[in-house]
């Protein structure tokens, strides 16, 4: 139990690391570098936040691990507090959003909302609402332009703060909405009920993800040489705005390999004190989360003249400044945890909650 734990944090310390170098590069940073150090920084975009939702559902499913032991009574209290806490990252996404536009918190409130519902079923029941969110949004996508409320040349949302506006970018075209996204925390607490102690399981949900994630390479490939309509080959090569099908299934194919990866390393270096170190760190996600979009944006922004968002930012210099604001953000886990439990945030939101 404990190394599966201390995996499953390595992997949301990648996770949050990832974030830092996909949001850093977003504001200051040159998305579209052609340099090898520009192509590797966006090579973590998409893969850090789907990994990081996948994680908060199997952070759910780990919390509720128990099944055959609960009664009626302890499965009411769990399913409330999932959903306080899903209440608490709600509201405070929203008061967050104002700050960060492309905030993830308040999706959180809503794939937890679901995810209550669903926590005590059987784990079969994870997959087919994962395959109803991303049918959902396809379905959603042939009624609606993906591209109503959006101004893609300043990435801005329009009409978010109207009622019609909200509900379609929080369900349907935001950055990280509920359909398909949940898709992602629903594959988590599958994920979150399997025995990580088998070397089967590991085993398979490897290879599964690897060959989710060759195909949809394989197909992006192979449609750069075939005869396709614009809006097919939109479908197949879509990086994030739109999540489609290809999109969702590679991620989802990432996300299992680096899970399992975590996993299986953790089995050999659960006991070294880095490794314990970086484990914490991952505990802190939602405090690092926003320290690295609060503090971490407004030094880079000093260190760039105050003068942010024109791209001027080098690749390398996002990505030491990446490096840096991880390490800073181990050291302070490390000696945050000598006093405390939890990080300020995650404590904050167990002491409303619980």
């Amino acid at each position: 139990m404990k190394n599966r734990i201390i995996g499953f944090d390595l992997a949301r310390a990648y996770a949050i690391f990832g974030m830092f170098i996909v949001n850093f590069n977003m504001v200051l940073g040159h998305h579209e570098d052609p340099s090898v150090i520009g192509r590797f920084l966006v090579l973590f975009s998409g893969h850090s936040s789907t990994v990081f939702v996948m994680l908060a559902g199997m952070g759910v499913a780990l919390m509720t691990n128990r099944l055959q032991e609960y009664t009626s009574e302890d499965r009411k209290r769990l399913r409330n507090i999932i959903l306080k806490r899903a209440a608490f990252l709600f509201f405070f996404g929203m008061f967050f959003y104002f700050w960060w536009p492309a905030d993830i918190l308040h999706l959180y409130g809503g794939y937890m909302s679901i995810g209550a519902l669903l926590v005590f079923m059987d784990k079969k029941y994870y997959l087919m609402a994962a395959a109803i969110a991303i049918v959902i949004f396809h379905v959603l996508l042939l009624i609606i332009p993906f591209e109503t409320g959006w101004n893609f040349a300043t990435f801005e949302y329009t009409d978010f703060l109207s009622i019609p506006g909200f509900l379609r970018n929080t369900f349907y075209n935001g950055w990280n909405p509920i359909f398909p996204w949940f898709a992602y925390f629903a594959i988590g607490l599958y994920l979150g009920r399997l025995n990580w102690t088998q070397k089967n399981t590991l085993r398979t949900i490897f290879f599964t993800g690897l060959i989710l994630y060759l195909f949809i390479k394989g197909l992006r490939y192979g449609s750069t040489f075939m005869n396709l309509n614009p809006e097919t080959r939109e479908f197949i090569n879509a990086d994030y705005l739109p999540p489609t099908l290809p999109f969702v299934l590679s991620t989802i194919g990432f996300g299992m390999m680096l899970i399992t990866v975590f996993m299986l390393i953790s089995q050999y270096i659960s006991e070294k004190s880095w490794a314990t170190d970086l484990a914490k760190t991952g505990q802190m996600t939602l405090t690092h989360y926003v320290s690295h979009l609060s503090i971490g944006l407004i030094v880079l922004a000093l260190f760039q003249n105050g003068q942010p968002g024109k791209n001027e930012v080098s690749p390398l210099y996002i990505l030491l400044y990446s490096i840096g604001f991880f390490i800073l953000s181990i050291l302070f886990s490390k000696f945050w945890s000598k006093k405390f439990k939890q990080g300020p945030l995650e404590m904050l939101m167990r002491k409303i909650t619980d």
